[in-house]
């Protein structure tokens, strides 16, 4: 569940006597608690009026589609209503507007210029430097079930031994091998503090992604666990390993998709879920709304509202099972709840549209519907749960409490859960848990949790 990106390109724009081209691109940066985050708006001219679409390069998103855009009377105006962001901004006709954006009740100025701003230079004390004291391989494997090649690295220490192995699966949204996002490789960090304590890893691209072939965006949460089955398939190939000591580490998404592999097959020794879900998705997304929007300031009536559209447009998801029909049922949720609102007053049809749009796409449909109980019921080999306490996309306490439920009822007794104090969904020492902090911490991977996996591990 993470699971925000970057594209300058500055146009050369005429004035006219009466009205001036505000397409293009329009960057700014926007100050939140304490850090810096760049804005990226590109803005472009339909038969109909504008259309725009946000960067967030810190926060590793590009593209993000308006639902609503215009520009009257040297005002711009942008909202992007599922994530409750407007700007509103004048602009002076020449390279500069200077406005307000507002997400979920909260203000901050933030002027738009065409110069690109420059990303301040982060700290990531824990990324490893090289030359590393183990060996490290570029390596590619097959997916034979779908016809796609995975390319990723495998690291394992030096020397004649046959090493325990782990494959690192990474969370929701096109992931690189080192799972980057906000700045941070949580799987860079974590393989080489593993290889360095004698373990072995290989992490990989998703399918469709960096240098991965396959298509990220048809894929399912099930389609993912072929390409992690595959990669244990390829690191049996591999003489440095051994066979009998082979494990699954699974972030978010990730966490869900460990144990469809090691409930498939017999030869894992382990599988461990950071943050991994254990009840159904339309109740991850439920919390995870309200969680985030109340560590943000969101109006507690606000909240209410938002979780009584949410819980709607969940149940038509399980009612309906054409698309085309549900699309019809979400669209008229909205209008009757949302539409009537005075700042949807533009370009409603498109803000809706976008909307439906994203909660309908077949990776979406699957995730609310999927409950992970059923399968966590037939995982045999050993588990190590962990969740942040802070954690506010997939909350710990009733998580890691069903995911126990679920191992209780397989008959599994080798498995272990831990709720970890003052973390978040990244695993990192926080504040509040908000993802607005992600990028704004040093720190990629708390030490505690780095040493509570490589002790259970060595336990195994």
């Amino acid at each position: 569940m993470k699971r925000i990106i970057l594209s300058i390109t500055c146009l050369v724009f005429a004035m006219l006597i009466h009205a001036q081209d505000i397409t293009g691109a329009w960057n700014g940066k926007l100050s939140v608690q304490g850090m810096k985050l760049r804005i990226v708006f590109h803005v472009s001219k339909t038969d109909a009026g504008y259309s725009a679409t946000m960067d967030s390069p810190d926060q590793g998103a590009k593209g993000i589609p308006m639902t609503a855009a215009s520009f009257e009377n040297n005002v711009l105006k942008l909202a992007h209503s599922a994530a409750r962001i407007t700007y509103t901004g004048t602009f002076d006709g020449k390279a500069e507007i200077k406005g307000e954006f507002e997400q979920a009740g909260m203000k901050f100025l933030m002027d738009l210029s065409r110069n690109e701003v420059v990303a301040e230079k982060t700290k990531r004390p824990q990324e490893p430097v090289k030359p590393f004291p183990y060996n490290s391989e570029e390596v590619s494997f097959k997916n034979m079930k779908d016809s796609l090649t995975l390319s990723g690295t495998f690291t394992y220490p030096n020397g004649n031994g046959k090493y325990p192995v782990v494959v690192l699966v990474s969370g929701s949204g096109p992931q690189n091998r080192d799972e980057e996002l906000m700045g941070h490789k949580p799987f860079l960090v974590l393989s080489d503090f593993l290889t360095r304590n004698g373990i072995a890893v290989l992490r990989y691209d998703d399918r469709g992604c960096f240098a991965s072939t396959g298509d990220f965006k048809t894929a399912l949460t099930q389609d993912f666990a072929k390409d992690a089955s595959a990669a244990v398939d390829y690191l049996k190939t591999r003489n440095e390993i051994n066979p009998q000591k082979i494990g699954l580490i699974g972030h978010s998404e990730g966490g869900m998709i460990a144990p469809m592999v090691a409930a498939g097959r017999n030869d894992l020794n382990f599988i461990v879920l950071m943050a991994g879900p254990g009840i159904p998705g339309d109740k991850i997304l439920m919390l995870q709304s309200e969680l985030i929007s109340r560590a943000n300031g969101t109006k507690e009536a606000d909240i209410a509202e938002a979780k009584e559209i949410n819980a709607s447009i969940y149940n038509a998801i399980f009612k309906i099972q054409n698309t085309d029909s549900l699309q019809k049922e979400i669209k008229k949720i909205m209008f009757d709840k949302v539409a009537k609102k005075p700042e949807y007053k533009e370009n409603t049809e498109a803000m809706i549209k976008g909307q439906v749009d994203q909660i309908t796409t077949p990776w979406m449909l699957n995730f609310i519907k999927y409950n992970p109980a059923p399968t966590l019921q037939k995982v045999k080999c050993g588990v190590l749960a962990l969740n942040g306490s802070l954690d506010l996309q997939v909350p710990a306490d009733v998580n890691l409490k069903a995911i126990e439920a679920a191992l209780k009822i397989g008959g599994n007794k080798q498995f272990e859960t831990k709720k970890m104090e003052g973390l978040n969904h990244l695993f990192q020492e926080c504040k509040t848990g908000s993802p607005s902090e992600y990028a704004a911490i040093d720190q990629t991977l708390s030490p505690a949790f780095l040493n509570e996996i490589l002790r259970w591990i060595k336990t195994r």
